[in-house]
This record gives C-alpha cells, sequence and structure tokens, in this order.
C-alpha cells in the first residue's frame, strides 16, 4: 500500500501516519522528521534546510526531491509506504508522480485531514510548547497556514483529479480518527 496523507500543519498527518505504520507494517516518509535529522545532524542539507524552515518556508524542491528519491532507493519501502508531509506542491506531487511510475510503485490512496482552522492554531501552539519547536512560533504558524493554503492545498486537487482522495474529519481522539482511516482505507 502507497499511501499520502495530506492536510495543513497541525492536522495529526504525522500522528496518524504513525498509527497506520505501526499497525499495518510500512515506511513512513515523514520529509520533516528527515529534514530536522539533517538538521540537527549540522549537514551542508541540514544547515540550508534550517534556515529556511526557521523562516516558515518550503524547502527547495530540488533538495526534497533527493532526499525522498534516495529513501526510495531502500529495499525496505517494498512493504508499503506513507507519504507525511510531502508533497507540498504541484511540482513536488508532478514530480513524485513521475518518481513513482519510474520505480513502478504508484499511489493507491491520499488522505486528507480535515480540521478548522482555529483547532490548527491551538495543536501546533500546544507542539510548539511541549516539544519546543523553534519552527512554530506564533508568528511562523500563521505563516505556515498561509503558505499551506496558497501552495499546499492545490495538491489536493492534484490527487483528486486521480481519484485517490479521501476526506477524513481529522478531530476527535487518535483512534476515532484512525478509524475514519482505516475505513476510508478499506481496511
Amino acid at each position: 500500500m502507497r499511501i499520502i496523507f495530506l492536510g495543513a500543519p497541525g492536522s495529526g498527518k504525522g500522528t496518524q501516519a504513525t498509527l497506520l505504520r505501526d499497525r499495518l507494517k510500512l515506511v513512513h516518509i515523514s520529509t520533516g522528521e528527515l529534514l530536522r535529522a539533517a538538521r540537527d545532524a549540522g549537514t551542508p542539507l541540514g544547515l540550508a534546510a534550517k534556515a529556511v524552515m526557521d523562516r516558515g518556508e518550503l524547502v527547495s524542491d530540488d533538495i526534497m526531491l533527493g532526499i525522498i528519491e534516495e529513501r526510495l532507493s531502500q529495499p525496505d519501502v517494498q512493504a508499503g509506504i506513507i507519504f507525511d508531509g510531502f508533497p507540498r506542491t504541484l511540482v513536488q506531487a508532478d514530480a513524485l508522480e513521475k518518481l513513482l511510475e519510474k520505480l513502478k510503485m504508484p499511489l493507491q490512496a491520499a488522505i486528507l485531514l480535515d480540521v478548522a482552522e482555529p483547532v490548527l492554531l491551538e495543536r501546533l501552539a500546544a507542539r510548539a510548547k511541549k516539544e519546543g519547536r523553534t519552527d512554530d512560533t506564533p508568528e511562523t504558524i500563521k505563516h505556515r497556514l498561509n503558505v499551506y493554503h496558497e501552495k499546499t492545498e492545490p495538491v489536493v486537487g492534484f490527487y483528486e483529479k486521480r481519484g485517490l482522495v479521501s476526506k477524513v474529519e481529522g478531530v476527535g481522539g487518535m483512534e476515532e480518527i484512525y478509524a475514519r482511516i482505516t475505513k476510508a482505507l478499506g481496511h
């Protein structure tokens, strides 16, 4: 199974992708985690990504696609993949589609976690406080939501045209949301 989680920052993509990964034994590809690991390791890629992330901007397509292609070359992805936080733009969606076609690993589903903006703001503020994330200041949170609306929301339409999107309400308990997702996936 090859799935993409779509939704605004704070919609629960990472939480639900982790649950699905653990229960279905899939590989969870979180570009956010990959980027934070590179940043924390102080690699050239990580330092470049840190500067961009601290401004609340999206990391360049070249950097993201390079990270994704490298990860997809590892043998464990044959069990199935959950993409979390990628693609974030139409260019990335198109490039990912071409890459997956080349690897003979087409996407099978896209889950859109639907959460109202006031709930997103509360969740992101709580996450910033709990995790001490420097990329989740109040100003950056607002900016990231604006970037999401401008650049990432159109990706939903990209996958809707391919008949892959299932819209799932992302509010409620973790298990309740997980049950909605598995129902949408037919599991």
